[in-house]
């Protein structure tokens, strides 16, 4: 059934439709994110992507570095605080505003406990609730993460492809070396898994934050988990595809968010979102039109912001 589907990428401040702005797959160029919360770039990239907006490129030279030759996609983004974030405060993973008890396939709950026991500790969640969720702490959940400097520019462009590392610069490495967080980055999500240490953190206002969330177990281009087998274990391949519905297009989107626990409010959402390939023309247009209306916007809101600061 995948070759019937294509997706889409979106992203914005909050879960709403009319807040979510198109996402350039396997493009260099970040989407900006701003919100009450945080400011904050984003760059997603999908090895063998199929997906609008048609045209784009099925690959990135980032799965071509050594670190990433075998992952299947990545989220990286930077943000930075508009106010202090505990540390066990800030949470990153999925979540759904439907339920998905009926739609999960045989052989999940295996799924869950490996990927809880062999890749995330850290993670929480309730996959039988009517709005689930799987999440886990920023600190203890992400691949990579970088502390900046306090004023960092999310709007400056680098030049090729940019790949965050583990570590610091500038004003975050005494961040980094005051809360006894270790420099290696599975040293450092064992280090988060204790509830007193995430509380001890601080993600601080104005200092930036660059963080990249990748795998090779979400296939994207066959829309399939898959899990490897290790010691008495067999590997696992779940075929999400196959057990999706007909129904409206919100049982065919995967959202990865990042939210503030202590008032359960998103930070921004990226939505992945499944079309059925007869409506990709339709849907290709009207991505283009909510691209440029919500640049407008922005560009808007910007020279409002410019003109206060003006005055």
């Amino acid at each position: 059934m995948a070759d019937k589907y294509i997706l889409k990428v979106t992203a914005g401040p909050t879960y709403e439709e009319k807040d979510q702005r198109p996402v350039h797959v396997n493009s260099e160029q970040p989407i900006q994110i701003n919100s009450p919360h945080l400011d904050a770039s984003l760059t997603v990239r999908v090895q063998n992507f199929r997906g609008l907006p048609q045209g784009s490129p099925s690959t990135s030279p980032y799965f071509q570095s050594p670190p990433h030759q075998h992952d299947l996609y990545s989220l990286a983004f930077s943000f930075v605080p508009k106010q202090d974030l505990k540390g066990s405060d800030v949470v990153f993973g999925n979540d759904f505003d439907h339920p998905i008890r009926d739609k999960l396939p045989p052989g999940f709950d295996q799924a869950f406990k490996i990927v809880k026991w062999f890749i995330d500790p850290g993670l929480y969640g309730d996959v039988y609730a009517d709005e689930p969720y799987l999440l886990g702490p920023l600190l203890s959940s992400i691949n990579t993460f970088r502390i900046g400097a306090k004023g960092g520019d999310l709007e400056k462009q680098e030049e090729g492809v940019v790949i965050f590392e583990e570590g610091a610069e500038d004003g975050g490495i005494e961040q980094r070396e005051k809360s006894g967080m270790p420099k290696d980055a599975g040293q450092r999500k064992k280090y988060f898994l204790t509830e007193a240490k995430l509380k001890d953190f601080t993600f601080e206002k104005g200092r930036k934050y660059s963080c990249d969330f990748f795998n090779p177990y979400l296939d994207f281009n066959d829309f399939a988990l898959k899990l490897p087998g290790f010691s008495l274990i067999p590997g696992i391949t779940l075929p999400i595809i196959s057990y999706w519905d007909g129904q409206p297009l919100r049982s065919h989107s995967l959202r990865y968010v990042l939210k503030n626990r202590a008032t359960n409010e998103p930070l921004f959402v990226a939505i992945f979102t499944l079309i059925p390939k007869n409506q990709a023309d339709a849907a290709d247009q009207q991505l283009k039109a909510q691209g440029d209306d919500s640049t407008a916007k922005a560009q808007t809101v910007k020279e409002a912001q410019n003109d206060a600061d003006l005055d």
